[in-house]
């Protein structure tokens, strides 16, 4: 009966199942390389299929493309018409500046748009006396974009110089899979704000597009049509038009007539103003508004954002390589990334789009939602980005999606991007009551720091800094506004001064997993990743 009673271990023992097969109590092993994607970054899809996905990531960075002009421009004084031309001028630089950096920079599938980090320091410019003493509002807003263009030109020349001279390099050197969770993980949880408190503002468009893209998305995904997952990867596409049109019915119907004008202002799918103030063609110049206005303090202003910039692109570009299925970017690709964007900036600049640019996260997170991180299909994107800023009206059209509907779309995809942050945590050991500190205290003061900030800002009309040198004020407040700022500043201190001595730091950190990738030429899968085109890379070496 014992002898019977030891074998039925394994098949009854008290109606419990057998004995676990020592394969399944092992941990996931750590990959460099993300499996499970379709396309990676160097197998572009067919065209057909390439070209309906570039147009989907066109579409999911038109939410920022269009929210921070429409924020600005009536605080500049424009009307609808300037809106709508700064609306396709960034676009138009957006396009460039993509094209840009998949081609030359980093080469990551990463598309370069607008950027809230330099909002603040924008909104100062608006603010100044000199620019609020002009009682025309036309003539008011051409003079502060020439003042934001001129800060812009001067700002560039920070990630100009730290990204092509390899000073960022040094400093990446130093990221290890722990100090880059939190980096990474804020760039999309800092941004919560634009998630469910914009779909709560039309909660009968919101809503269901959250619920429509959590369906086509994720249960949905086994639904094929000739062996491709139709509803996974173009989940964007199918969950927009179904609930814009909805969106559309509702307006037409006179749901919104007597509601309260905010009401109707986030409702209503005609109350954008772009369709009927945009040309039908125009191509943006540059210096379309004039010659820039060069002022110290709001450059330096302006250069505490594009610092921000700077670091929350660093983050995006690790994200962005992750999802390309691509090994961790070299410090040295990093830093060529970061010199493309400052030409960027530049381009903002002197074409005057009110803002200046930075990696998009939302982006970042469909390469995760669709599976393809190909390189053509983001340069695909890009051609579009220039083509409909160029045919305004017709741009106009998918620029004025009710914002809700894009609110819930970043829902999706910001969670993505998080997830994808936390995911380098395979690489640490989370046992460590070291690893337990700095991520947990890094992630808090990711959070609670920038909040005071801004409670601060909204109760009291100006930052916890409050100084008679406003530029001073300016660059404080624009720092420590910084959700992964602040959570990567503080993980990098921590993570590479605290108990150095011990021997089991080095591994439980992760840095040894990301000791091949420091250099361009230890991993020869970076060649095949991040060489520059038409063996430029001979002339233009990678360290």
């Amino acid at each position: 009966m014992a002898g019977g009673g030891g074998g039925g271990g394994g098949g009854g023992g008290g109606g419990g199942g057998g004995a676990p097969k020592v394969d399944e109590l092992q941990p996931h092993p750590a990959k460099d390389q993300l499996a499970g994607i379709d396309y990676c970054i160097t197998s572009p899809p067919p065209w057909p299929e390439a070209i309906l996905l570039g147009f989907q990531h066109y579409l999911v960075m038109l939410g920022t493309t269009v929210i921070i002009p429409s924020m600005l421009v009536p605080m500049m004084g424009g009307s609808n018409a300037d809106k709508a031309k700064v609306i396709q001028t960034l676009l138009f630089v957006a396009g460039i500046n993509t094209l840009c950096q998949t081609t030359f920079g980093s080469r990551l599938p990463a598309v370069i748009g607008g950027s809230y980090a330099f909002i603040l320091p924008t909104v100062s410019i608006i603010g100044s006396s000199r620019n609020q003493s002009i009682l025309d509002n036309h003539d008011r807003f051409r003079h502060t974009m020439r003042g934001i263009q001129g800060a812009l030109i001067v700002a560039s020349a920070l990630q100009i110089i730290l990204g092509f001279s390899g000073l960022w390099a040094v400093v990446v050197r130093y990221l290890s899979p722990l100090s880059a969770v939190p980096l990474v993980t804020l760039v999309a949880l800092g941004l919560y704000e634009l998630g469910f408190p914009g779909v709560g503002k039309c909660i009968e468009i919101g809503l269901p597009q959250l619920i429509a893209l959590v369906f086509f998305s994720q249960y949905g995904r086994h639904i094929k049509t000739r062996k491709k997952p139709l509803f996974e990867r173009f989940a964007i596409i199918i969950a927009v038009a179904i609930v814009w049109a909805y969106a559309h019915i509702l307006t037409v119907g006179g749901a919104y007539k007597h509601t309260h004008p905010k009401t109707q202002a986030h409702c209503r799918t005609d109350r954008s103003g772009l369709v009927g103030s945009a040309k039908w063609i125009s191509v943006p110049y540059p210096f379309q508004w004039g010659g820039p206005v060069f002022d110290g303090g709001q450059s330096f202003a302006m250069m505490a954002a594009a610092f921000v910039s700077l670091v929350e692109s660093t983050g995006t570009f690790y994200a962005v390589s992750r999802f390309a299925s691509a090994t961790p970017p070299p410090p040295s690709i990093i830093s060529r990334g970061i010199g493309w964007q400052g030409i960027g900036i530049l381009l903002d600049g002197l074409f005057g789009t009110g803002n200046g640019s930075t990696v998009s996260v939302e982006n970042a997170g469909l390469l995760g939602l669709t599976r393809v991180g190909s390189r053509r299909v983001l340069q695909i994107s890009a051609g579009f980005m220039i083509f409909f800023s160029v045919l305004g009206k017709f741009g106009a059209i998918f620029a004025s999606i009710p914002a809700p509907i894009v609110a819930a779309v970043y829902c999706l995809l910001f969670g993505y991007v998080a997830g994808g942050g936390l995911s380098f945590l395979q690489f640490c050991n989370l046992n460590s009551f070291r690893t337990k500190f700095i991520l947990g205290f890094s992630l808090f003061l990711g959070l609670s720091v920038p909040q005071y900030f801004n409670e601060f800002t909204v109760s009291s009309g100006h930052g916890p800094v409050h100084t008679h040198g406003r530029w001073f004020n300016d660059i404080i407040n624009v720092i420590f506004s910084s959700p992964p700022l602040v959570a990567g500043m503080v993980a990098l201190f921590l993570d590479s001064t605290l108990h150095m001595g011990e021997a089991s730091t080095r591994k439980d950190r992760g840095y040894h997993w990301w000791d091949k990738f420091r250099s361009f030429k230890t991993d020869p899968r970076s060649e095949e990743f991040y060489a520059l085109p038409f063996n430029l890379t001979k002339f233009f070496p990678s360290v």
